[in-house]
């Protein structure tokens, strides 16, 4: 689970700091991604502001319904325990979609970013497919194995749910042969 919060924690700080250039400054972004230098319009510095208050406003919500920020009905009720991805847990039930959507926006912008790069466009680029990439990676790890507890056996510590296909586990069935 520490991996789950360690990815809400940094996607959330890197959408942050992809924000804050776009609202402090939109004519250096504008002019570190177009291929000729020129002058901004006003319609370029307020798409590029209201990009960077929405990136702000999704790491936020992110935070918020994955359960990284404990929310309680009271100021006096604590957190009793942290959130987790399981589906039947209360105190985060939008975890494992928002996780989901967000593994989703990674993807999607390491695609876009790949083929601008790969079009001759700015070398910003690179950065970004480099950064999103890492993130839909570490996203797809979490989504695949953190996202359960698994079924594990208290008995062997082994997980239940694994099978012998393709493989045949000989060790096992040599044991269940004495069994029967």
């Amino acid at each position: 689970m520490d991996v789950y919060y360690a990815f809400n924690y940094m996607t959330a700080a890197w959408m942050t700091l992809e924000a804050i250039p776009l609202i402090a400054s939109p004519t250096l972004i504008i002019t570190l991604l177009a291929p000729e230098v020129r002058e901004s319009t006003a319609l370029e510095e307020y798409l590029s502001r209201s990009l960077g208050f929405t990136l702000i406003a999704f790491a936020v919500l992110n935070l918020i319904l994955t359960g990284c920020v404990p929310l309680t009905s009271t100021l006096s009720e604590p957190a009793i325990a942290p959130a987790s991805t399981d589906l039947t847990d209360p105190t985060a039930p939008y975890a494992v979609p928002s996780l989901s959507i967000t593994l989703t926006y990674h993807c999607a912008v390491a695609y876009y970013c790949y083929t601008q790069y790969m079009t001759g466009q700015a070398m910003t680029f690179f950065v970004a497919v480099v950064a999103h990439g890492l993130f839909a990676a570490v996203g797809g790890w979490v989504l695949l194995f953190g996202a359960s507890n698994g079924s594990i056996s208290r008995k062997t510590g082994a997980d239940k749910r694994t099978s012998g296909y393709p493989f045949k586990n000989l060790e096992a069935d040599k044991k269940r042969v004495n069994l029967k």
